[in-house]
């Protein structure tokens, strides 16, 4: 069934609209209202600049502004109805404009094209998420200096292969995250920074024949300089891929979080306890809680992924500049940001809320044969032994204790010189945990020294 009613938005070029299903498959006002205080910034600093230009009116620029500010509170209140017939929210906006004010509505978009103007929108919302990503990544980084301070000097396996490998303190497992979520930090910050340049004046795809100023509103819209290339400006799409990109990486990171705070609360581990506010329990097994936060965090991670995955897949056939195919960039960004933001909001509340079973990480601190390196370094260092020989004379002792089902510590001194002679009893002081965390002064080993200086370092970059 066609769609009789005219679309006056498109011009004389279509008597009328498309049909249902062109209206349906054309259409973008579902998804894209969500830029409508964007649309509606740019609109206001198009306009004063209109007017600076003597290309619009004071008095037409004042009433293009003033019904600007009036579709705004609509929007925000609610009683704004969106209409599919006309497509997108520029036309949405321009439409209700022309109904407040009249004809100075049909001036505003003299000097630009909706490819600029969307290019525009979706820049500024996409750098005001830029915005909040570095937020909550502050706000989380925090939560993890909290973390280490508390248990800096806390014992607790590092593992490889998840198996107890040699002992590392709390604090120093918590800085790795801070790293890690500092790099993200920094993506975030440089992503924000390259793209902080403004599309609009771009027009449609060459520009304009007005005598515009697209200094002026890249100033008025934060932007630190326009886009040097017409054609580049409205085609553009890198800085919601790499907005996409960081915000997988980052997801990445809390994704494995997730995976150690599922590992670490379960019976087996009781590493931590995670507060009931992130927890479920089980409809009939009344002593289970679980980590559901935690594993929501780590499948929402998909869809991030996913997103990433597919504007890539939109924009990498495109020839320059805009092609419809564009309008498929900002279902899938929004998306993201939403479940990113969900899942960074979560886990600092995790991080935060979570107890550090101190006696739990200290006991399985010891097991596994987890100071056999540090007795290898001490038959290096004390007896001059070549690695490879104390390697062997220490995998040598760890079979014997494996044997006797007890672990380094416990052998009998007679026990080791069985297998070296040398071996004297100075070797017990570095087979308990402490010791072997404490030795570890290298620059970013797992010394409580060394961790409360990252955290000082960290403190002070965080300002």
């Amino acid at each position: 069934m066609t769609n009789k009613t005219s679309n006056q938005m498109w011009g004389g070029r279509f008597a009328a609209g498309p049909d249902a299903i062109m209206e349906a498959i054309n259409a973008s006002i579902g998804f894209d209202k969500r830029l409508a205080a964007q649309d509606i910034e740019g609109s206001r600093a198009h306009t004063a600049m209109l007017a600076s230009t003597g290309i619009l009116s004071d008095k037409d620029a004042e009433a293009i502004r003033e019904g600007l500010l009036t579709v705004l509170s609509e929007i925000e209140g609610g009683s704004f109805e969106f209409s599919t017939a006309l497509e997108d929210i520029h036309m949405n906006v321009e439409a209700r404009l022309k109904a407040i004010i009249g004809e100075p509505a049909g001036r505003l978009h003299t000097g630009r094209s909706r490819n600029d103007q969307v290019a525009t929108d979706f820049k500024l919302w996409v750098r005001d998420q830029l915005d909040a990503f570095e937020e909550a990544l502050v706000t989380l980084i925090h939560a993890f200096l909290g973390q280490a301070e508390q248990g800096a000097d806390w014992v607790m396996p590092g593992f490889t292969h998840l198996q107890t490998a040699q002992p590392v303190t709390w604090g120093h497992h918590m800085m790795a995250y801070v790293e890690m979520f500092g790099r993200d930090l920094s993506r975030v910050r440089d992503a924000r920074a390259r793209m902080n340049e403004s599309p609009l004046g771009a027009a449609a795809l060459a520009g304009t024949s007005f005598p515009i100023d697209r200094d002026m509103t890249a100033k008025e819209l934060g932007f630190d300089r326009p886009a040097a290339n017409s054609l580049d400006a409205v085609s553009d799409r890198d800085f919601a891929l790499e907005f996409l990109n960081t915000a997988s990486i980052c997801a990445m990171h809390l994704s494995r979080l997730a995976e150690e705070l599922v590992i670490w609360s379960s019976a087996q581990f009781r590493f931590v306890a995670l507060s009931d506010r992130f927890s479920t329990g089980s409809s009939i097994m009344p002593q289970k809680k679980n980590p559901d936060a935690a594993e929501l965090i780590r499948a929402k991670i998909g869809r991030i992924f996913g997103a990433n995955v597919a504007l890539m897949t939109v924009m990498k056939g495109l020839p320059l500049t805009y092609s419809k195919d564009m309008q498929e960039d900002k279902e899938q960004v929004f998306d993201a940001a939403d479940n990113l933001m969900l899942a960074l909001a979560a886990m600092n509340g995790m991080v935060r809320d979570m107890s550090a079973n101190r006696e739990s990480l200290e006991a399985a601190a010891g097991s596994g044969f987890s100071t056999a390196t540090d007795l290898a370094d001490w038959l290096v260092r004390v007896l001059g032994l070549p690695f490879r020989e104390a390697h062997h004379i220490t995998g040598a002792l760890v079979a014997m204790a494996e044997a006797k089902g007890c672990d380094l510590p416990e052998l009998s001194l007679a026990d080791m010189q069985s297998v070296h002679g040398e071996i004297s009893e100075s070797v017990y002081d570095v087979l308990g945990v402490h010791n072997s965390v404490a030795s570890r002064t290298s620059y970013g080993g797992t010394s409580p020294v060394r961790v409360r200086e990252q955290i000082a370092r960290w403190k002070e970059a965080l300002k």
